[in-house]
């Protein structure tokens, strides 16, 4: 029976005290720390991350999102203006966020190094269309890191921000429920890889007051047939990451998992409680901000009260919280 849940976004919140926000990564990826909640139990256990592969079977499948962080982040020459890449949407013409908007109406233009950009349009949700004369040079381009670690990127940023089997070009964001593993752990847990392309949804809040006018951004998918196959012979499916569950469950959502085939697509899936999972039967994910779509989604994972209680746990043992910080494992 689902469990009964009310969907107004503030029933998703936590108290959560500034100093357990972690703003810079640990000194070595498999150091987190890994709360364990047992769904059938009901039980809550702190562990270390390091342990992760113990509790992976010999028929379990664990799915890992291989996109890559882009140094999507850029100034304008005169350092007035800030713009973050979100994708391509012709030659040289960009869909970014910018600041102040106030400064970028249609028809104002920036400079970046030697390409000058034009408004061409500006979307209801705030974003910009902007074209450029020419291809601007993406190493001026800086990681956009999230806003809560409240600093500018720097060298270590390159390296830790991103997953050690990142190969997909395309995210503004971390997978960071990946960035915890090593070359040596991942080779000792079965594994197949998917690809999806974290996008604004990472920036924007939920700021409807019941969750379920939340309007979610579409992100780009994509599962290959040899990771398909995979899922359909695997005995427990392990998503690594919220962005594994929302490619897998909306493969799902027309596709039983016994019968996955290749697929690629858009998706824009809010998941939040009540929900029927159709693919995914565990996850390990990072801790998610207050009245977040991804607090809605582990909460529709392990039961809201449940995962309430977990996070009151984590706040009370000082675990580290968001991309740098520690772990979850929902079993």
């Amino acid at each position: 029976m689902a469990e009964s849940t009310s969907l107004r976004t503030d029933d998703f919140d936590y108290e959560l005290p500034e100093e357990l926000i972690a703003s810079r990564p640990p000194e070595r990826r498999e150091e987190s720390r890994m709360l364990v909640v047992n769904r059938a139990k009901g039980t809550i256990e702190h562990r270390r991350f390091a342990e992760f592969p113990s509790f992976i079977r010999q028929d379990d499948l664990c799915v890992f999102n291989n996109t890559q962080v882009v140094p999507a982040r850029f100034f304008s020459n005169d350092g007035k203006i800030e713009l973050v890449w979100l994708e391509d949407v012709a030659e040289n013409t960009w869909r970014c966020m910018v600041r102040p908007g106030k400064k970028m109406k249609v028809g104002r233009t920036v400079e970046i190094g030697d390409a000058v950009g034009t408004v061409i349009e500006v979307r209801d949700n705030g974003d910009r269309i902007v074209r450029f004369d020419r291809e601007v040079d993406l190493n001026r381009g800086e990681l956009a890191l999230p806003h809560y670690m409240g600093r500018d990127s720097d060298s270590i940023d390159s390296e830790r921000y991103q997953t050690v089997f990142a190969s997909e070009r395309g995210a503004i964001a971390a997978p960071t429920a990946g960035l915890h593993f090593t070359p040596e752990i991942l080779e000792q847990v079965p594994h197949k890889f998917v690809t999806l392309h974290v996008g604004i949804g990472t920036f924007r809040p939920v700021k409807a007051e019941n969750v379920v006018d939340h309007k979610m951004h579409a992100e780009w998918y994509h599962m290959g047939g040899e990771t398909a196959e995979a899922i359909r012979k695997a005995g427990r499916v392990v998503a690594v990451g919220t962005t594994v569950v929302r490619t897998l469950e909306s493969v799902a959502r027309d596709t039983p998992r016994d019968q996955f085939t290749e697929a690629s697509g858009d998706t824009d899936i809010f998941i939040y409680p009540p929900y029927q999972f159709g693919a995914v039967d565990a996850l390990l994910t990072n801790f998610h901000l207050p009245k977040s779509t991804l607090l809605m989604l582990v909460s529709a994972f392990a039961g809201k009260e449940l995962m309430m209680e977990a996070y009151r746990q984590a706040v009370e043992e000082r675990y580290r919280f968001f991309s740098y910080g520690d772990c979850m494992l929902i079993l």
